[in-house]
């Protein structure tokens, strides 16, 4: 028995080692001689403005037992307390101060409560204790008042807006308003918090909130409230990749030139947008583009993505349709360019083809429909070195998987044949016992 036992041991002993010698070495930390490490650019600091509903129904006792306006109140406090060092906070209310009648100037009742910077943390608690529900709701002149506070730099900016109404102050349009943000470029999204909402204040505040690619979310209780603007305030400090604004054109002689990244621009329903890329020999392009419904669209829809030469000829393309409610629709494609043979022999660099994509969207809407400022696109290019061979690893997406893969195969084999002798032992010494 104990024979057997040590015969196991050894053979699971030598499986192992098998396996792990077969698997590719892991990367080893960067020594001095491996050059220096370059170190991380100094990024500017996210901003984030919270905008706050006081006007009057804040008033209404649905939260908790308390107030909507105690319920932000204590939000808040709980917030200001979490808030990361490195965002610069600022806070904005609407319908605070104007508690009379008269349209006009409840319409223009939106001011910053505290600056967008360095947070002061009593300080700020102490604003906001000063607030009590007041007057109307100009949800669409506290959003352009908001990235009014955010403009300028290249840092990550947020508005956080939390009211339990719709605006009160149409024509201005909220919709609209976050709708000519988002076409702006500037890079500036739109969350919003409904307390306790009805459906009309549901569907407008996801509306501004999908036209800057933000979020919306329903609330009813304290507890809510605060977790939900603490998460938005530690997204910003911690921001995915920032897409960069840029102006398709109607055909390819005329579209900018894009290196590989993240880019948003706008498209109007039923049109073609135009951009280029160069990609060199032996290079990949890989490209995907989304496109967001941020009005009420009919609901057949598709969207198109093509790559095709100079002179018109399509070289590859990535296609999406569907029926019924969508929010995003998307679609890639990858474009692999062959070495040239004849440079490499002669030793010198071929020059790079430029390749048109061609982005197409075949939404239709009702004509009550607004189609300017256009659609919401987001097109993500990114250019690789393609693989050297068809039997390249990576044309099968597997990179250093197939290592593991022949490693398992190996160890499988050769466990079958150590069980094997294993067996054929164990039943001779049966017999001779």
């Amino acid at each position: 028995m104990i024979t057997r036992k040590r015969l196991a041991t050894g053979a699971c002993a030598l499986l192992a080692a098998l396996t792990v010698g077969l698997l590719p070495a892991t990367a080893t930390p960067a020594t001095a001689d491996d050059g220096p490490v370059a170190a991380d650019t100094a990024k500017e600091p996210p901003k984030v403005e919270l905008v706050l509903d006081v006007s009057g129904s804040m008033r209404a006792r649905d939260i908790d037992g308390q107030s909507r306006m105690s319920a932000a109140k204590q939000a808040f406090n709980e917030v200001l307390d979490a808030v990361p060092q490195e965002v610069r906070l600022g806070i904005r209310t609407l319908g605070a101060d104007y508690p009379g009648q008269d349209r006009q100037r409840g319409c223009k009742d939106t001011r910053q409560l505290y600056p967008v910077g360095p947070l002061d943390r009593t300080e700020a608690k102490t604003a906001v204790a000063t607030l009590a529900p007041t007057g109307w709701t100009p949800i669409g002149p506290a959003l352009l008042g908001a990235a009014e506070d955010l403009k300028g730099g290249d840092a990550t900016k947020r508005i956080v807006l939390i009211t339990d109404g719709e605006d009160t102050c149409a024509p201005l349009d909220p919709c609209e308003v976050a709708r000519d943000i988002a076409a702006k470029g500037i890079h500036l999204v739109i969350d919003t918090l409904g307390l306790v909402p009805d459906a009309k204040t549901r569907r407008q505040l996801m509306c501004i909130a999908e036209a800057t690619g933000g979020t919306y979310t329903s609330v009813h209780r304290t507890k809510e409230l605060s977790g939900r603007v603490r998460q938005l305030v530690d997204r910003a400090a911690d921001p995915v990749v920032t897409p960069v604004a840029t102006d398709g054109a109607a055909r390819c002689a005329d579209a900018p030139t894009l290196k590989p990244g993240l880019y948003t621009d706008r498209q109007v329903i039923g049109t073609h947008r135009w951009y280029r890329v160069d990609v060199l020999p032996g290079q990949e392009l890989r490209a995907s583009v989304s496109i967001s419904a941020d009005r009420a669209v009919h609901d057949d829809y598709g969207v198109l993505l093509r790559a095709v030469t100079l002179h018109g000829r399509e070289i590859v393309r990535g296609s999406e349709a569907g029926d019924g409610r969508t929010d995003v629709i998307s679609t890639g494609l990858r474009y692999p360019k062959k070495e040239d043979e004849e440079a490499m022999d002669d030793d010198t660099k071929s020059a790079a083809e430029t390749v048109c994509l061609q982005v197409s969207n075949s939404f239709s809407a009702p004509p009550s429909v607004k189609t300017t400022p256009g659609m919401p696109v987001e097109l993500a290019i990114d250019v690789v070195d393609g693989p050297g061979s068809a039997s390249d690893v990576a044309s099968f997406g597997l990179g250093r998987g197939w290592w593991l893969l022949g490693a398992l195969a190996l160890a499988g084999f050769l466990g079958g044949l150590v069980w094997g002798w294993l067996s054929r032992w164990r039943i001779a010494v049966w017999r001779t016992h």
